[in-house]
């Protein structure tokens, strides 16, 4: 008898889990393309999407979106939840619709990565004088370190790129890298990260590239909220208590995150301080 009751008490309590997981709407998770391509993107981070639903006892929908400014503005009107997104990314949901910040990526145990400037070692260019009259390649205007750092870096040096550089592009991380080691284009910002990783994969050689500028330390990805979502503080703690739980889960699930990536600490708005200054101060954000 006593073991009748406890069957169906255990059957009830999965039935009443069940029915509270059903009546949560999914949450939807936007990932930034941190990888090569959509397919490879969805299969990376898959895995952490799985996690946070077990956590949550809630559904979360991944959906990988292919530009920062793209997966900016889908935070901001409502087509995203929570979600994965480059520091300059961040700043531009939480000024246009208020999302806000709960979580920060370690890579390597670290909050932080660099802006570079990578050319190839053939190319001549040694110095940012050497780059007057070349070809050079930005990130899309919604990346951190492909954009916006290095629009202001140059500010800061009196350059305006529109009349510095003989041509310029937009494009996403990956091909920057592999037109500088093809030497289809002069020179191209990046970040430290993206290299390493790339190099590590036999995308393309060390030898092809070569590093000649390296910004101030720059805070990681974000892992941002809602507006309408931040106010519920009690879903809040749960996702920063399982994303901080992570660096755990790697040991026995590797594949939670991808290589290197080491889990979350949880931060606020001010940590990505120095990024909303240089979007201030380029203009490409405006005070309030």
């Amino acid at each position: 008898m006593k073991a009748l009751f406890k069957s169906f008490a255990f059957s009830l309590f999965a039935l009443l889990a069940m029915t509270a997981w059903a009546s949560e709407p999914p949450l939807k998770f936007g990932v930034g393309m941190f990888q090569p391509d959509k397919d490879k993107n969805d299969a990376t981070y898959r895995p952490l999407a799985n996690y946070l639903a077990a956590k949550l006892n809630r559904p979360v929908e991944l959906k990988t979106v292919d530009s920062w400014e793209g997966l900016a503005k889908s935070l901001a009107n409502g087509e995203t939840d929570i979600a994965l997104l480059g520091p300059w990314g961040y700043v531009l949901a939480n000024h246009q619709s208020g999302a806000q910040v709960i979580s920060t990526t370690l890579y390597d145990g670290k909050p932080e990565y660099y802006s570079i400037f990578i050319t190839h070692p053939q190319s001549g260019i040694k110095s940012i004088a050497d780059l007057k009259g070349k070809t050079f390649a930005f990130g899309d205007k919604g990346s951190t370190s492909g954009f916006l750092i290095p629009f202001h870096f140059f500010m800061t040096q009196g350059i305006n790129p529109e009349t510095y550089f003989s041509k310029i592009i937009h494009t996403s991380h990956q091909a920057i890298e592999t037109q500088v080691t093809q030497g289809n284009i002069d020179a191209g910002a990046d970040y430290n990260r993206n290299r390493n990783m790339m190099i590590e994969q036999g995308l393309i050689k060390a030898s092809q590239s070569v590093v000649i500028w390296q910004s101030s330390p720059l805070p990681n990805d974000a892992f941002a909220i809602s507006k309408t979502l931040y106010a519920d503080k009690a879903l809040v703690a749960k996702l920063q208590a399982a994303l901080e739980g992570i660096a755990e889960n790697l040991k026995s699930k590797p594949d939670l995150m991808p290589p290197h990536y080491t889990g979350f600490v949880s931060k606020d708005n001010t940590f990505y301080k120095a990024i909303r200054d240089a979007g201030l101060a380029t203009g490409k954000l405006q005070a309030k």
